[in-house]
């Protein structure tokens, strides 16, 4: 068992940590939630003994063992191959084999009557009972199990570890965490360096693991499958939710609610007494009333809400019409050196189509999609675009291209596209820049939110292709729901790279599978896809010819024929009746957007004329400018209200067509 007593850390006037006490006992299973910059991986590390802390703020149990995996990591250095690195998890139970092979050659050179024959005898018999009831003759097959789940191959364990980069020394070291069987296991985004097929080796295993486990995650779908506890992390206090993410999600809303109607009732009662005090103050035959509610108003303890981050909505520019085809590849082939990642790459996008590119790390999904994007050559092959096909691209390599010396309002003024300060300030909010932090100069900002910067200033920019390599990577939760939503409804077409499940499966269609240098394109979502691909594993077993199921177009191939025109019937029938009920609340919703921004535009232009002093000399120009100010505030309100209408209608109707599925 380990806890955290009391724990209270400030910095100025700001509490990062208010007072919080908290256990973790044998066999719980964490996930530590919060907004980016609630204190989530600094309460890790202090747990971890990374962080300092004041004395006797964490303790733990005897023999109590923490492993703790963070975020980023410095580089590895060490001689060792791959192999020897992940065989030091078993350092103590190979010092034990080294000792007990060292006790067997002392006792065969001894007498059994010599000195201290028997205290080395009684030695062998402990280490040797605690060498049976470990697991040490399988060290071998256990450490090829975890680097092969972890996506290493068998060739790559005689290599050395210097050899490899950043993101796989990371699988290294959360793979040596899980050979060691920690008593709590502290991880910090473990998925960031993991592809979908690693990711879902890693879940399979932390489920059936005996130990503890606290984890920090930005994927929902990972969350809800590993974890039964929740702690969030909010305004510097630790509340504890007993399910997973969704039931968090659930059980805070009707929590909020509750808090809500508090808040409210003691803000009414604030005011009410500050009306008595400033109503009374002067009066001295009310000095003592007005003291005593002074009094009380010093002794309240004030609650706090926490920014409602769900209220923040923005939707892509309306895309630009384009050709029924969008994207034709033809034969594609792209090689480094000796390696061949592409081979023979056929591919047809057509408009309005939501692709997910999947595959394990290293099978060419960065490659496939740089290429689309026109940002490296490929050696064979043709790709055409179809007619006013405009295309966006974000990458990694976007947020090193933004100008240092511009403010994060100012960069989104580069974008060349018109908007009004209250949509750039709501998008820039999406992405975690509120308030003053617009003002921020590139030059200062963290690599996170370079990175969320130049998402916000590629969303902004109108196109018809959008291709996305990992969006998400440093994203919140609360931030990832709003990208998504503007997925949903963004009528273009999205090739997005990217292992985030709940994220994908809220928007995308198809998923396209890099594999061995080809690529098979599925229909549906992310777990439409996983229980394919298991399908084929499941038919792979049975004895099917692998050549049968080889591709997502054959893979319903020994289905009856019936069963598969069924299936596709249905689906048709889903797509076209989503399409049909929310097709004309889409179009109103539009409609309403952009007339509130006109409005918007106008009424400012309005405030500006009404605050310059000269107008008010013109007696007629003011009267009028008065009147068309207050019609603009009319007709604002009327849209805002048609907005509100054809949102709460479509999420009516997803409510609805949810259930139905």
């Amino acid at each position: 068992m380990l806890s955290v007593n009391r724990l209270d850390i400030r910095f100025g006037d700001k509490h990062l940590f208010k007072d919080i006490s908290v256990r973790v006992h044998e066999g719980n299973r964490v996930g530590l939630v919060g907004v980016n910059g609630a204190g989530k991986s600094t309460l890790l590390k202090i747990m971890a003994g990374v962080a300092a802390s004041d004395d006797g703020v964490v303790s733990r149990a005897r023999n109590f063992t923490v492993a703790y995996l963070p975020q980023e990591s410095s580089a590895l250095i060490s001689d060792n191959t791959l192999y020897e690195e992940a065989e030091t998890a078993f350092a103590g139970l190979l010092a034990l084999q080294a000792e007990a092979e060292r006790i067997h050659q002392e006792l065969a050179g001894k007498d059994a009557d010599s000195h201290g024959f028997a205290a080395l005898l009684q030695r062998q018999g402990e280490i040797q009972h605690e060498l049976d009831g470990s697991e040490i003759y399988s060290i071998r097959a256990r450490i090829e199990k975890v680097l092969q789940g972890l996506g290493f191959k068998q060739e790559d364990l005689e290599a050395p570890v210097t050899s490899f980069s950043g993101g796989w020394v990371m699988r290294l070291m959360l793979a040596k965490m899980l050979l060691a069987a920690p008593s709590l296991l502290l991880l910090d985004e473990p998925t960031n360096h993991l592809d979908l097929e690693s990711l879902t080796w890693v879940e399979d295993f932390l489920r059936s693991y005996k130990g503890a486990m606290v984890i920090i995650s930005h994927d929902r779908t990972f969350l809800d499958r590993t974890t039964k506890l929740t702690w969030e992390i909010s305004l510097g206090r630790l509340t504890i939710y007993k399910g997973n993410y969704s039931y968090y999600v659930k059980e805070k809303e009707e929590r909020r609610e509750i808090e809500r109607a508090a808040f409210d009732n003691q803000q009414q009662k604030i005011r009410q007494t500050m009306r008595f005090v400033e109503r009374f103050r002067a009066k001295s035959t009310k000095a003592k009333q007005v003291q005593s509610r002074v009094r009380q108003l010093e002794k309240m303890d004030v609650l706090e809400m926490e920014e409602d981050e769900r209220q923040i909505r923005f939707t892509f520019p309306p895309a630009p019409a384009s050709g029924r085809d969008v994207l034709q590849i033809e034969g594609l082939t792209k090689s480094y050196q000796q390696k061949q990642v592409l081979r023979g790459v056929d591919l047809v996008l057509q408009r309005g189509d939501k692709v997910a590119v999947v595959g394990v790390n290293g099978a060419g999904k960065t490659t496939l999609v740089k290429i689309i994007a026109g940002l490296i050559d490929y050696d064979d092959g043709r790709i055409r675009f179809g007619a006013n096909v405009k295309l966006s691209y974000f990458g990694q390599h976007q947020a090193q291209e933004l100008s240092p010396q511009l403010t994060a309002l100012d960069t989104m003024a580069t974008t060349g596209v018109e908007m009004t300060v209250t949509r750039t300030r709501s998008l820039l909010g999406a992405f975690l820049f509120r308030g003053e932090e617009v003002e921020k100069k590139v030059a200062v900002l963290s690599g996170g939110e370079k990175s969320r910067l130049a998402l916000a200033k590629m969303i902004a920019t109108p196109a018809n292709l959008m291709v996305l390599d990992e969006p998400t990577n440093h994203l919140d939760m609360s931030s990832q729901e709003v990208l998504q939503e503007a997925m949903a409804q963004y009528d273009g077409t999205i090739i997005v790279v990217s292992h985030n499940r709940y994220f994908l499966d809220t928007f995308v269609t198809k998923v396209l599978e890099v594999k061995d240098g080809h690529v098979a394109l599925y229909e549906g979502n992310i777990t439409e896809y996983l229980r394919k691909v298991q399908l084929i594993a499941d038919e792979r077993g049975a004895g099917v010819p692998e050549d049968a199921v080889q591709t997502g177009q054959r893979i319903s191939d020994d289905m009856p024929r019936e069963n598969r025109k069924d299936k596709r019937k249905q689906e048709a029938e889903k797509r076209q009746e989503r399409s049909r009920r929310l097709g004309p609340w889409s179009k109103k919703l539009t409609e309403a957007e952009n007339e509130i921004e006109k409005l918007e535009q106008k009424k400012e232009e309005m405030e500006q004329q009404l605050a310059d002093p000269d107008l008010y000399k013109d007696e007629h120009a003011w009267s009028r400018t008065s009147k068309d100010y207050e019609d603009c505030k009319r007709h604002l309100e009327r849209w805002y209200e048609r907005w509100e209408a054809a949102q709460s209608k479509i999420d009516e109707i997803d409510a609805q067509l949810t259930g139905e599925d």
